[in-house]
């Protein structure tokens, strides 16, 4: 099976391509460019470096929320297009599982930590079991937006040590320091952010569930509301 992933949830910029268990190429680009910018001729390059057409694919995989509001309609814009161009269907992942997704194999319960702004997180809480050869990934709590000291709760109820990963960790690593009472650390470099390949492995193990959509159906996941609709409430507005 050969998935196109695709990633622009946060400040990363991701495409990948992974095909029969193997990543064929991934273009990552975390910096201050827009995604519109960036999305396109990263997939171009990849196509150009593979010497794929890559319209033979079989499903293109998205991070489709939580995350930046203006990063998640670039990254759905864009593979509704591709997904109509080329008659081909799109499977939504949920951001936060696909950042924990990337610690997989882990012995720690995993806790992708997405600033959403306000003192607020993108959370869930994610863990790794062994089934047979396999390792199955098993939510634990899914993704939410919760203030950061909810979820910190949360894991000192588990009692369990834990991984913390995703660009909310440094935001608030202070408040980690002082209120996550069990052991954690914090995951590496190469895993502490999204990651097109991930997205397109996660993305094949969904699109085997039958979870899929056409460009007509898909839309992003916010999880909650955008600061200019958050405003217009707050002003009375409807």
């Amino acid at each position: 099976m050969k998935i196109l992933g695709i990633d622009s949830s946060g400040m990363v910029a991701g495409v990948a391509l992974v095909e029969d268990g193997i990543t064929k190429a991934e273009y990552t680009v975390n910096d201050k460019k827009t995604h519109s910018q960036t999305l396109l001729p990263m997939l171009d390059e990849i196509s150009s470096m593979l010497g794929d057409d890559m319209s033979d694919i079989d499903a293109i995989a998205v991070a489709a929320g939580p995350g930046s509001f203006t990063g998640l309609r670039i990254g759905s814009a864009t593979v509704k297009g591709l997904a109509n161009a080329w008659k081909k269907p799109i499977i939504p992942v949920p951001t936060v599982e696909g950042l924990a997704y990337g610690m997989w194999g882990s012995d720690r319960i995993v806790c992708p930590l997405m600033d959403a702004r306000r003192s607020q997180v993108y959370t869930g809480i994610y863990e790794f079991y062994e089934d047979g050869d396999n390792c199955i990934m098993e939510t634990v709590l899914d993704q939410c937006a919760v203030p950061i000291e909810q979820i910190l709760d949360k894991i000192n109820e588990l009692d369990r040590s834990v991984v913390f990963l995703g660009d909310g960790v440094p935001v608030f690593k202070e408040v980690i320091a002082s209120k996550c009472h069990v052991p954690y650390v914090m995951a590496p470099a190469f895993s502490n952010r999204q990651r097109a390949s991930v997205i397109a492995c996660l993305g094949e193990i969904y699109m085997k569930k039958g979870i899929i959509q056409d460009s007509s159906e898909h839309a992003p996941t916010y999880l909650r509301l955008s600061q200019a609709e958050r405003e217009r409430k707050e002003k009375g507005y409807e």
